[in-house]
């Protein structure tokens, strides 16, 4: 099999850093980021700053979701990713439905093992190994996707399943098995070497790989040539801003999409 699985236009988003802000500072960024014509705008999952002032001000990530999800018009929008050991995964499962019906349809429901220890221990969450993170992923995809199966209304849109990750043992297996979409970082040689094991993974477990989008987080110094990650084989490329939310590398990912449609 060829290494670069791609078949779809390049689509481009962003990713906004929900610490050392404010909630009527990250609704002006995605309203702008909307505006601007992104295809999809991203929130992470963790409850306390990942960088800088470790007591600086955070939020939530569904519960901005859901004004996202009333404040933007034509992005996806999604947590880039969702902590699994954090909700239940039917709550979860149901709660991603909700926000798909409030965004009209736009919604992912995108997910990892979890891995930021503050948030499990002053949360009370048992932080436990990064095995039993990942078996406890294992055993809670199916229980999402058969309690998607019968919620009442389903959701409006196709609600991708998203999972976050890069292990080449056990998460990318996952992907190949159960997701719709799988993110994981830069730079372009991580990615594409990645990219390869997952698309071996694909082959073992029977899945067509041009079914899974190929999406990459990048850092706002690393979009200047999105071409070395369309060569690598993404098919989505999200630029992770912090505050002050300039959108300047929004802005250059968004000029260079045509040459990739």
């Amino acid at each position: 099999m060829l290494a670069n699985v791609r078949l779809m236009a390049l689509r481009v988003g962003v990713q906004l850093h929900p610490q050392a802000t404010s909630v009527a500072d990250l609704r002006d960024a995605w309203k702008a980021a909307d505006g601007m014509g992104a295809d999809s705008i991203w929130v992470w999952d963790h409850f306390f700053p990942l960088y800088g002032d470790p007591d600086a001000e955070h939020f939530e990530a569904w519960t901005l979701m859901a004004a996202m999800a009333t404040d933007t018009e034509r992005a996806r929008i999604g947590t880039l990713v969702t902590g699994n050991s954090y909700r239940n995964p039917e709550l979860l499962a149901d709660m991603a439905r909700t926000v798909d019906h409030i965004s009209g349809g736009r919604a992912y429901l995108a997910v990892g093992s979890g891995w930021f220890e503050r948030d499990y221990t002053e949360y009370g969450y048992d932080f436990g190994t990064a095995i039993g993170r990942l078996r406890q992923l294992e055993s809670d995809l199916p229980r999402m996707k058969e309690r998607i199966s019968r919620l009442n209304p389903p959701p409006m849109g196709d609600l991708p399943l998203m999972i976050g990750g890069s292990g080449e043992k056990v998460t990318l297996r996952l992907v190949a098995e159960h997701a719709d979409a799988w993110n994981t970082f830069g730079p372009p040689e991580n990615f594409a070497a990645k990219n390869a094991v997952l698309n071996k993974w694909c082959d073992d477990t029977g899945r067509n790989p041009a079914e899974i989008e190929r999406t990459v987080a990048v850092n706002a110094d690393d979009v200047d040539d999105v071409g070395r990650y369309v060569d690598a084989g993404a098919d989505h490329v999200i630029v992770m801003i912090g505050p002050p939310f300039d959108l300047d590398p929004l802005a250059s990912l968004i000029e260079q999409r045509p040459r990739f449609g």
